[in-house]
């Protein structure tokens, strides 16, 4: 059935109909062994309005254009679009007059992570929309928290060893980054480059703590409330681009992550 703009006004499924039309054509696709969902609705989070976050996990030669035949409107990138590395690329599309991510997920890719997070080891990796980038491990805790649609998947719990190692990496990552901005952004009065830092800073201290705490992150929408760390928010309300003024905030907000200066 072709989208037209009249069709994508009102919904013409209902949601749980809409969903298990979707996974069936996305677990059709040619390599694909699995589609889940993720993101709020996943876990319960959403509103009317939110979009729709699938993933296609694949294992073998994946190709975009086989997504791109079905004729949903939107965009569908290749593979490694978004900037590659775990989190590999996908598409925004519409359907059925709702807002869908389709996310790409090579199963290659995400077993090897899986073994890592257990073994305590992983990588960091920038991804475009998020303050602080993404570890490795991102996709083990989409496996975690996703909502299998079609086919078969690990659900791992927080590994022990994980809960161990990636803590003192990510404080580490917040205090350079509070040093660097002490040292380098605010003897010049650049406000706006101790923002971000302190910005930063505080979403790498996020990730810190909900390591130690076992919580599984895939996105930054609710890391600092979930980490209680909005207490930075005034602090960042009442920066001024005087130097002393500046070097203080940043005492003061390592003091408020519990970083060493």
């Amino acid at each position: 059935m072709t989208d037209t703009p009249a069709a994508r006004a009102v919904p013409a499924l209902s949601d749980e109909a809409f969903l298990g039309h979707v996974a069936d054509r996305l677990a059709a696709l040619p390599a694909v062994s699995a589609v889940t969902l993720g993101g709020s609705r996943a876990q319960g989070l959403h509103t009317a309005g939110s979009d729709w976050d699938l993933a296609v996990y694949y294992r073998g030669p994946f190709d975009p254009a086989r997504l791109r035949a079905l004729g949903w409107e939107g965009e569908v990138g290749e593979l490694g679009a978004w900037g590659g590395g775990v989190f590999n690329g996908g598409a925004w599309l519409t359907i059925d007059g709702r807002r869908v991510d389709v996310h790409y997920r090579d199963l290659d890719v995400v077993e090897h992570e899986l073994a890592e997070a257990r073994a305590g080891r992983f990588h960091w990796e920038p991804l475009m929309f998020h303050l602080a980038g993404i570890p490795s491990y991102l996709v083990v805790a989409e496996l975690a928290v996703n909502r299998v649609l079609r086919g078969t998947l690990p659900a791992p719990r927080y590994p022990e060893a994980l809960r161990e190692a990636a803590p003192p990496v990510w404080r580490q990552q917040a205090a350079m980054t509070l040093r660097y901005a002490k040292g380098a952004h605010a003897p010049r009065g650049q406000l706006t480059e101790v923002a971000g830092a302190l910005a930063t800073a505080a979403a790498q201290t996020a990730h810190a703590v909900l390591a130690e705490r076992g919580e599984w992150v895939t996105n930054e929408k609710r890391l600092l409330t979930r980490a209680e760390l909005r207490g930075l928010d005034p602090l960042i309300v009442s920066l001024s681009p005087d130097p002393a003024a500046l070097r203080d905030a940043v005492s003061r907000a390592a003091a408020l992550l519990g970083l060493p200066e």
